[in-house]
């Protein structure tokens, strides 16, 4: 199982780092999407299903916070998981974060093994990349 990923950064060369260390990770990825900041983004998101989106905070046009908040309007975008990586890493600037629906936060500098671990939780898979099982009662579904 492959998955799709947006990585919304203004730097060219940070999109190409966590693209490369999203692959070296392990997590496989079918296409890799990269927007230069929120705007660009929502009109990837308007053409291409995403299974994830990795976004850093600070960007032109629309920064990070603008575009979760975006995201959050939207019925169909909001249940895409959103991971934040940013340098900025006060208390503060990472519950604003959380509060605007993002899963979960990473701060730059970071491991490889660090996003695969973080991916797959906001995803829903195990560390093989399959689905967690479901503990949920089949008893009450009559089909």
């Amino acid at each position: 199982m492959s998955f799709n990923i947006l990585i919304v950064d203004d730097s060219r060369s940070m999109c190409a780092v966590i693209e490369k260390i999203v692959s070296i990770s392990g997590f496989k990825m079918d296409h890799c999407f990269k927007a230069g900041n929120g705007r660009e983004a929502l009109n990837i998101l308007a053409k291409e299903w995403v299974d994830v989106i990795i976004s850093d905070i600070n960007m032109p046009e629309m920064n990070g916070l603008e575009f979760l908040g975006e995201l959050k309007k939207d019925s169909l975008l909001r249940a895409i998981p959103v991971i934040v990586i940013s340098t900025e890493g006060s208390e503060e600037r990472i519950q604003s974060v959380f509060d605007l629906g993002a899963k979960d936060f990473i701060k730059k500098p970071f491991l490889p093994e660090e996003i695969k671990k973080v991916l797959y939780e906001v995803i829903g898979v195990s560390n093989e990349g399959g689905y967690k099982e479901d503990k949920g009662d089949d008893d009450i579904f009559d089909f």
